[in-house]
Parts: structure tokens; sequence; C-alpha cells
């Protein structure tokens, strides 16, 4: 379609549109997220570790740029806490530790389902 209509559909009231710089990041965010789970699923441990620094760099940088759009901060918060479990679940799983290690990793999946509830149940209320 052409870029017209998304610009008008973007214009409408009650459409939300990203600014295309974000939408970069968000995409780069998706291809070293990609990487570091590719390299935890092969076994790749060296590229594994390595990736965990621009995925959560990454992230963290997305949960800062949309801070002001209560919506999409609380989503990229719960995104945030989402990669922090699954970067600390392969750490834990590239290095053998004991199985009963992994449990703490509900530690933040728990935060992003807080963050989400919060949004849901407090946030939205509230507009």
């Amino acid at each position: 379609m052409p870029l017209k209509f998304y610009a008008e559909m973007a214009s409408k009231p009650g459409m939300y549109a990203i600014p295309e710089r974000f939408r970069r990041i968000e995409n780069l965010h998706i291809v070293f997220w990609l990487l570091k789970d590719m390299s935890w699923a092969l076994l790749w441990k060296p590229i594994g570790m390595i990736m965990i620094i621009p995925t959560l760099t990454v992230a963290v940088l997305i949960t800062y740029q949309t801070r002001n759009i209560k919506s999409e901060l609380y989503h990229n918060l719960a995104v945030l806490f989402w990669i922090i479990a699954n970067c600390s679940w392969m750490v834990l799983e590239f290095y053998e530790t004991p199985d009963h290690y992994r449990y703490y990793t509900a530690i933040p999946f728990s935060m992003g389902m807080l963050a989400i509830a919060w949004y849901y149940l407090v946030e939205l209320k509230k507009k």
C-alpha cells in the first residue's frame, strides 16, 4: 500500500503510529534477540553470551524512548524483564548450573507480568 495511506491512517483520531526511527530500533532488537536465542538453541556459548549485551541494551533504549507513552512503557518494561529472565536462563544452562537455579528466572518473569497487570488494572482505568 502507498505511504500516503499509512500517513492518513496514522493521523486519524484513535490511531497510534510509531516514529520510523523507533521502528528501526525495534526491528534491530528482533535481530539481536533472534541471534541470542538461536545461539542458545545451537549451544553457541560465546555468541549467545555476547548477544546478551546488545539485546539488553536495545531493550533498555526502547523502554526509555517510549517512557512518555504509558501503554508502550509498560509493555516494553514487560519485554525487558522477559529478556532479563531469558538471558539468565540461557547463562544458567550454558554453565550447567544445578537445575533449581532456573526457578530464580521466575522473578524477572513475574516483574514483567506485574508491569502488564499494573498497566491494565491501574493505568488504563485512569484514562
